[in-house]
């Protein structure tokens, strides 16, 4: 659930394409497994859709923020911190951009590789992000999943302290009759309650506004009525359920708001990673269609 003028220049590929979308130079893949858009402001998945599906298993808000404004929707990439968990961050007062630079920042696409059942991105910042961690990213994407890697690299001195998410908007019919199933039982920092600590009980079913961050590493599934989708993620003990309810943010109106929900891979306050020098931590999110579901 993409805007149409991005829908558009998809639609209008054959094979693989650079194009400039919402100001942003992008890249596009129309192929026999599927259809793919990346952005390289912020390495950001915007679109998937595998062959035979009914549609893009992700959602773009309509009114994208001009540069350098930050997209909403696809995949965006917080990183090395997320939210207000901004350990890593490097200024004087930590007053640095909600999220970490990752998401604003321009990326190259370092590879490409091909092969018949789908592609496999590689990509990197085009400026050093951080004194001493390095990201790069890894996108692959075939007929039958998406699957997203941010991994990090320490080449500095001392240990970091790092939290970061794969911030994964997900299209539905109506996020207010959507199951995330895969939850129940697990013990949740409620961030509506000020982080007030609580068990979920049975299956989560999503009425209103939420924002949970679930102790984890269990792969759900999101039922919206119409589609089940698989999410399993690694090097992620947190699990974030997000939706603003009818008080969406400025950049998307309160009707397209129910056209998403936000089931994120994450290492948050739950689960921080420390890094030391030559270490390496990946965070991964893989989506897949459920097995003997509908497309």
């Amino acid at each position: 659930m993409i805007p149409e003028s991005l829908a558009r220049l998809v639609e209008e590929t054959r094979g693989q394409r650079r194009a400039e979308w919402a100001g942003r130079e992008v890249w596009l893949a129309n192929e026999a497994w599927g259809q793919l858009a990346v952005s390289l402001q912020g390495a950001q998945v915007l679109h998937f859709r595998p062959a035979g599906a009914d549609g893009g298993w992700l959602w773009v808000t309509p009114t994208p923020q001009a540069l350098p404004g930050a997209i909403r929707g696809g995949i965006p990439l917080c990183w090395p911190w997320f939210a207000d968990e901004n350990t890593a961050d490097e200024s004087p007062d930590r007053s640095g951009p909600m999220h970490g630079p990752a998401r604003k920042a321009p990326w190259r696409l370092d590879a490409v590789d091909e092969h018949e059942e789908g592609v496999e991105l590689h990509l990197s910042p085009e400026e050093r992000l951080h004194g001493q961690l390095v990201p790069r990213a890894v996108v692959q994407a075939n007929a039958r999943r998406l699957h997203v890697e941010l991994i990090t690299e320490h080449v500095g001195e001392t240990p970091v302290k790092i939290t970061g998410a794969l911030h994964s908007y997900l299209a539905v019919g109506n996020a207010f009759a959507c199951r995330v199933e895969g939850l129940a039982g697990a013990t949740y920092l409620d961030k509506l309650a000020d982080f007030a600590e609580r068990d979920q009980q049975g299956e989560l079913g999503v009425r209103g506004p939420l924002d949970r961050i679930y102790r984890s590493n269990a792969e759900l599934c999101l039922d919206d009525g119409t589609r089940r989708l698989r999410i399993a993620r690694q090097g992620s003990d947190s699990a974030v359920v997000w939706h603003p309810g009818d008080a969406p943010p400025g950049d998307t109106s309160i009707e397209a708001a129910r056209h998403f929900l936000c089931v994120e891979s994450a290492n948050t306050r739950l689960d921080p990673v420390w890094l030391v020098p030559g270490a390496q931590h990946l965070l991964g999110t893989t989506l897949s269609r459920d097995e003997g579901a509908t497309p």
